[in-house]
């Protein structure tokens, strides 16, 4: 089994006067001793050679590594947010005329990039029930380039079958594409079949809520076109992350291990207590859960389930009083994100999901009653599990 936490513990990079930390290069450009060697950096990658902090810096070539680490790929390439990382890795494959089929359940962000954006590109996207095989076969063409989905879907938390789409896009000669963000070290999706794999990093890998940062993972021969200076997506649409915010992300990815067990370990308790309360809920640990056997056998051992919980709470009036009634009461905080040390809660509809279209959102089940919590870091669980019921009743929600 694959151990992430292991690799990034094994991660060395010592600083510029022999530093625990690596140094910080608070550069924007780079000089040359020769003419000769800057005409070779501009036309190729040269190990350990810099030109300009667009193209790449030794601070976030850091970060990159250790990310590539992460998730088990032979290199990775930072970017300056999570929608920026997934716009340049789809334009690293998708020109004008190409197909994407993507999920129909996906962060708000992903979904109004590939329904309102991508089209003036030319790129279209197909929208489907990623838990359907069939319905995702009979979508691709001759034009299909990629298959899209979120391992653990935002915001209601369905698994994507990543060993079976592999299948599927081995038998088209197209690429899958992953999100991660959910399930860091959780699960490895370039290990169940996936390509290229991206993060917002704002999220759990950082866990601080003080930055906004994305990542894009794969091969070195597909991460380096999208450094090309003539044709590259990272270079030429400039989404650079901050050497001095990669330095501060790298800093707590070596806590990340930590971390995510005690997410998933408040997580699988609150969501066990929802649910014998008779609340509908939507968690992946549970065994109401439709691919909780599935999730099982893609698990990294000992960091369970995710820290994300979504409820249905019978009623957007009831919703509309609990959500900051459970922040009066030091819960948490009414805010959208996740993988902070605070448990964090939002409504989808009215939020990071307001993007989708309100048929899609019937479809997928999602309702102005449904609530997202990422569950935080709380070292007293069952004092947080007594402010919640304490809320509930009050709301009549139990």
């Amino acid at each position: 089994m694959y151990n992430a936490a292991n690799h990034i513990q094994d991660f060395l990079a010592f600083g510029e006067f022999g530093g625990v930390n690596p140094s910080i290069e608070d550069s924007s450009t780079f000089t040359f001793l020769t003419s000769e060697k800057m005409a070779e950096i501009f036309s190729t990658e040269i190990e350990g050679c810099y030109l300009y902090s667009r193209h790449l810096n030794p601070t976030n070539k850091y970060l990159s590594d250790a990310l590539a680490l992460l998730e088990g790929t032979e290199d990775a390439q930072v970017t300056g947010s999570g929608m920026a990382a997934i716009s340049c890795a789809i334009l690293g494959i998708c020109s004008c005329g190409d197909e994407i089929v993507s999920s129909h359940t996906l962060y708000g962000g992903t979904y109004a990039l590939m329904k309102n954006f991508l089209p003036k590109l030319g790129i279209t996207t197909k929208f489907v029930d990623i838990t359907n095989l069939e319905s995702v076969r009979k979508n691709i063409t001759e034009k299909t380039k990629i298959i899209y989905c979120e391992t653990l879907s935002n915001p209601m938390l369905e698994l994507a079958d990543l060993p079976e789409l592999r299948k599927i896009c081995d038998e088209f000669g197209i690429k899958l594409m992953v999100d991660n963000t959910f399930t860091p070290m959780i699960i490895s999706p370039i290990k169940l079949g996936a390509d290229v794999v991206i993060h917002s990093l704002t999220k759990y890998i950082n866990g601080a809520s003080d930055a906004v940062g994305g990542v894009i993972c794969g091969t070195h021969e597909f991460i380096s076109s999208l450094r090309d200076v003539n044709s590259g997506s990272t270079m030429l649409l400039g989404p650079t992350m901050d050497s001095i915010r990669a330095s501060s992300i790298l800093k707590n990815l070596r806590t990340l291990h930590i971390r995510m067990h005690q997410h998933s370990k408040n997580a699988m308790f609150i969501a066990e207590k929802f649910e014998e309360m008779g609340i509908k809920t939507i968690y992946p640990g549970l065994k109401s859960h439709p691919q909780h056997e599935m999730m099982k056998t893609f698990l990294n051992d000992g960091f369970g389930f995710s820290g994300m919980v979504t409820i249905d709470v019978k009623t957007d009036e009831i919703a509309n009083k609990l959500l900051p009634m459970m922040q009066e009461n030091l819960i948490g905080y009414f805010a959208v994100s996740l993988g902070f040390y605070k448990t964090l809660f939002s409504a989808p509809t009215k939020s990071t999901s307001s993007e989708v279209d309100r048929d899609m959102m019937a479809e997928i089940g999602m309702s102005d009653s449904v609530i997202r919590f990422s569950f935080g870091l709380d070292n007293d669980i069952e004092r947080t599990l007594e402010r919640l019921m304490y809320c509930f009743k009050e709301v009549g929600l139990i």
